[in-house]
């Protein structure tokens, strides 16, 4: 399998979040192996599933690791999302092993991947994942902005 850019890692991410429930945040998250196949993409259903820790990128990653069939690790996979994962996502990607996280949009209010926090790069930690952030941002802000302004009316 050919390696994928970052871009299109983010537009699979975004077509995981045009499959979010119209209650939820419109957030997709995909997770890549090492060799750039797909392993699982889901999109955030905490109001779906009245679960507070159904963001995409818990949900995709629970998926990926029951697809890769090596337990919780998924060494060597890319996790792509449309906004900067909080610290609950932020902390689940770096104790699964994830190698490298590709997201879109910043998130200055709860972002843990170097906005308000950074997780994923505390030393005190035993895996610190390559992070590449702002791919698409405007597109991946847009959606987010569009589904926050329909909210408001």
């Amino acid at each position: 399998m050919t390696e994928r850019t970052d871009e299109e890692l983010i537009r699979a991410a975004l077509s995981a979040a045009r499959a979010a429930d119209p209650r939820d945040v419109p957030v997709g998250a995909v997770v890549f192996d090492a060799s750039g196949r797909e392993l699982a993409r889901a999109a955030n259903a905490r109001e779906a599933l009245g679960d507070p820790t159904a963001h995409a990128e818990v949900l995709a990653l629970r998926r990926a690791a029951e697809v890769a069939g090596d337990g919780w690790r998924l060494e060597g996979a890319t996790l792509a999302v449309t906004l900067e994962p909080c610290t609950m996502c932020a902390g689940a990607l770096v104790l699964a092993r994830v190698e490298r996280l590709v997201f879109g949009a910043w998130e200055p209010k709860t972002g843990a991947v170097g906005s308000l926090w950074d997780v994923v790069r505390d030393r005190r930690l035993n895996h610190r994942p390559q992070v590449r952030g702002g791919i698409l941002e405007t597109e991946c802000a847009a959606t987010l902005d569009a589904f926050f302004r329909a909210q408001r009316h």
